[in-house]
This record gives structure tokens, C-alpha cells and sequence, in this order.
């Protein structure tokens, strides 16, 4: 029990003796575990709108303006008994018609610029297995009464490719925000450890063991990474409740919701991460300081 009282009294003195660059290695390491959340956050988010959408995904067949009845009645026919098939949905030119104005009200001009007929009449096709396009694609694309048929997954990769690229750019600055905090953790650690080289010389010599003498230093790495991990977690709080939840509302239609469960999932995430990162770090600089 004194051993104990002993070091958490000495971790206690020694975030209080460096305060600055205690201050400033807790901030380096909140910023650093708030943008690994971030990260965290967007490859489930990412994930989930791929399944969201993938699953909602639609095969558009725009039929020829001279498509005769016979022709988009036996279409419909071979489209509703096909095994790829789930779900088919006829669109007049009118209900096309429609639906562009609805989709574009917000462009009173381009509405304007349409007329009601110009726009081509379709069948709507959600497949069982939207990876199964290419084979929708060869068996249907040179049947009389098609135009063209267009695969709403590939302007949607389109999209994820772009939201991927982020991710691994945002990634890339919590990776290069971690080296930055795991130097200062270690140079921290050095600095503590020059200061209170005599004691350590003495309880060297005393016979105290080496996990003794660093369990303080450990430990104060630990905690600044833990509180670091505290303050990333209330900043991605903030910016959930706040922006997303709050003023960004409304801009975030097209996004599947982000919930408080996945908020709280980065949070033993990042204080794992924060005071394990720490501790190692801070284990293996008093290593080479030790053997000196």
C-alpha cells in the first residue's frame, strides 16, 4: 500500500512539475485521438450508407420513344420473371416528367427548359444482388425497344471513392499527429526523467527494481493520454450534438444517421489507443534511460 501511495503521489508531483509540456502532450494527444475517432466514425458511416444505398440501389432501363406496347409488355414480363430480379417498377413519361420536377424545384429554369413528354418512360429494376449488374446489362441490352441501360452503383462507387479518399486523408493526419505525440510523450518522459535523475541513482542503488522506478513515469504518460482521450471524446460529443444533430441537420439528408452508440464506441477505442500508445512509449524510453 506504500508503494502504491508512493507512486501515485510521484505521478501526481510530476505532471505538476512539467505542467507545460504536460499541457501540451494532452493536447497533442487529444487532437491526435479525436481525428483517429473521426476516422473511426466515417469508415462506419461509409459502411453504412454502402449497405443503405447498395440495398436500395435501382437499374435503370430507359425504353426507345418508339417502343411499342407488344415490346415494353413482354419487357416487363421477362424483367418480373427474371431470378436476378427483386422488385420492378414501371415510370411513365409523365410520372418521369414528375419526378424531375419535384427533384429540381430548387431550378425553376432547368424545369422550365423541359417539356412534359421530352423525357424518356423506364423500368425501374432493384436486383437481388446489386453486383449482379453486368449480368442485367449483357442479357437485356439488345432487346427491341431499349435505349440504354444505366447502373445507379457506378455514379454511387463514384461517390465512395471520393468519401474512401477521405478517409484515408484523414486517417493519414491522425497517423502523423500520433508520431507527433508519441515524440513528445517520450520527450516528455526524458525530461521528467533527467529532473529526478538523483533520486532514481539512489533507488538504483538501494536495490529498487526497474518497474518501481518507472511505474511513475509510465503512469504519468497514461493519465495525459487518458485525459487527452477524455477531451477528443468530448469534442466528437460536441461536434455529433451540436453540428450533425444541430445546425448541419439539414445537410445531412443524404447521410444514413450517425448514432450515439457509434459515438461511444470510439471512446474506449481512443482511451485504449491514448494510454496504451502512452505507456509503451514512455516504458521504452526509460528503457534506454536506465541502461545509462
Amino acid at each position: 500500500m506504500q508503494r502504491l501511495k508512493y507512486v501515485l503521489s510521484e505521478v501526481m508531483v510530476g505532471l505538476w512539475r512539467n505542467v507545460t509540456m504536460t499541457i501540451a502532450m494532452i493536447i497533442t494527444m487529444a487532437v491526435s485521438l479525436a481525428m483517429l475517432g473521426a476516422s473511426g466514425l466515417m469508415y462506419m458511416q461509409v459502411d453504412s450508407m454502402k449497405t443503405f444505398y447498395y440495398k436500395n440501389i435501382e437499374v435503370a432501363i430507359f425504353l426507345d420513344a418508339e417502343v411499342t406496347d407488344a415490346q415494353r409488355s413482354e419487357l416487363e414480363t421477362q424483367l418480373k420473371g427474371d431470378p436476378l430480379v427483386r422488385e420492378v417498377i414501371y415510370e411513365s413519361k409523365q410520372q418521369a416528367y414528375e419526378k424531375f420536377k419535384t427533384m429540381y424545384a430548387d431550378a425553376p429554369d432547368l424545369v422550365n427548359a423541359v417539356k412534359e413528354g421530352q423525357l424518356p418512360e423506364s423500368f425501374r429494376v432493384r436486383l437481388k444482388d446489386p453486383e449482379q449488374f453486368k449480368q442485367i446489362f449483357d442479357k437485356y441490352e439488345n432487346t427491341e425497344g431499349i435505349e440504354t441501360i444505366v447502373d445507379q452503383r457506378r455514379l454511387l462507387d463514384k461517390i465512395f471513392n471520393i468519401l474512401g479518399s477521405v478517409q484515408n486523408m484523414a486517417l493519414a493526419a491522425a497517423s502523423v499527429m500520433a508520431i507527433a505525440a508519441l515524440l513528445l510523450v517520450g520527450n516528455t518522459i526524458q525530461v521528467a526523467a533527467y529532473s529526478k535523475r538523483r533520486e532514481v541513482a539512489v533507488m538504483k542503488l538501494v536495490g529498487a527494481s526497474n518497474w518501481f522506478i518507472q511505474a511513475p513515469f509510465v503512469l504519468e504518460a497514461v493519465v495525459a493520454g487518458l485525459i487527452g482521450s477524455i477531451i477528443a471524446f468530448a469534442g466528437l460529443a460536441a461536434f455529433k450534438g451540436f453540428l450533425l444533430d444541430g445546425s448541419l441537420r439539414d445537410l445531412t439528408d443524404l447521410l444514413t444517421r450517425l448514432s450515439w452508440g457509434d459515438v461511444l464506441l470510439m471512446f474506449p477505442l481512443m482511451a485504449g489507443v491514448g494510454g496504451l500508445v502512452s505507456a509503451v512509449t514512455a516504458w521504452v524510453t526509460l528503457r534506454f534511460y536506465l541502461r545509462v
